[in-house]
């Protein structure tokens, strides 16, 4: 039977770019699918792997690339990490790439965007949660999967040490989160949609201008802040995954992990929450 057509790569290789050589960083995040087809026709009908580009080189070489040119746009990032199986692989007759952003955008802090911490475009899930009853009713008002990151003024240290730690601290790092947050009103404010933009507001001014020495101190710092911002609000809930960015180790490549190439993962991660209320 004649083997009409083949292809074959690697897919769902996540790659955050960061470009840090000047104070104002720049991400770049990206799901890439990088497909062969070339003299690969032996491995299907002979099991004759000889000619077969493993399918971990390719996502080595994805990061490759990712690590050689973190400031190249989207598009020539894809022209270049194509250019490169052409370049090296005579047997390679065509390299099809298909790379989706997931988009950052800058938070503004009073007015201004920020050099180093980020929110996800489109995001968030805004709700409403009511209990009525004929003695009363309590309305809570919260959002779900708020995502925001910066990619410095953040660290993890001097936590229990034990023979099952094996985490390295660190003094700079990726900090991100899908915030689901709520809070309870013990008043009606002037207008409901402006109290609940100056709740993400004051917390995202927190995470942006403060260093966070870890997740469970900037949650309270945010809460203390939503508080005192915002005084028809009792309480406020707060639930933060921790989404890693993990270094990606090049040095069998001789590249340096200087914090610009990280592996995006959100299984498993660390689950920090917390309830600030009033005294």
């Amino acid at each position: 039977m004649p083997l009409i057509r083949n292809s074959y790569g690697k897919g769902r290789v996540r790659i955050m770019r960061v470009q840090r050589d000047t104070p104002r960083h720049e991400v770049r995040e990206l799901t890439v699918q990088c497909m062969l087809t070339g003299a690969f026709d032996a491995a299907y009908t002979e099991g004759d792997n000889r000619s077969v580009i493993a399918t971990d080189s390719i996502k080595n070489i994805v990061n490759i690339v990712a690590r050689d040119h973190v400031g190249l746009d989207n598009e020539d990032y894809c022209r270049v990490l194509a250019q490169y199986f052409l370049d090296r692989y005579e047997h390679v007759d065509t390299v099809e790439i298909t790379a989706s952003e997931t988009k950052w955008a800058r938070i503004a802090v009073d007015g201004a965007p920020h050099d180093h911490a980020f929110v996800l475009d489109g995001n968030g899930r805004p709700f409403v949660t009511l209990s009525a009853s004929r003695d009363g009713a309590t309305i809570a008002s919260g959002i779900a999967g708020f995502t925001f990151l910066k990619t410095t003024a953040s660290g993890w240290e001097d936590y229990w040490f034990d023979e099952a730690t094996t985490l390295k601290p660190t003094a700079d790092r990726l900090f991100a989160t899908a915030m689901d947050a709520s809070w309870r009103w013990s008043a009606a404010p002037a207008s409901y949609a402006q109290a609940n933009a100056t709740v993400l507001a004051e917390a995202l001014k927190v995470f942006a201008t403060t260093y966070s020495p870890g997740v469970q101190n900037t949650l309270y710092l945010m809460g203390e802040a939503v508080l005192a911002a915002v005084p028809e609000i009792a309480e406020i809930s707060i639930a933060c995954p921790n989404k890693h960015y993990l270094p990606i180790d090049l040095s069998p490549f001789d590249r340096a992990f200087d914090g610009q190439v990280f592996i995006p993962t959100d299984e498993p991660h660390g689950q920090i929450e917390c309830t600030i209320a009033r005294g």
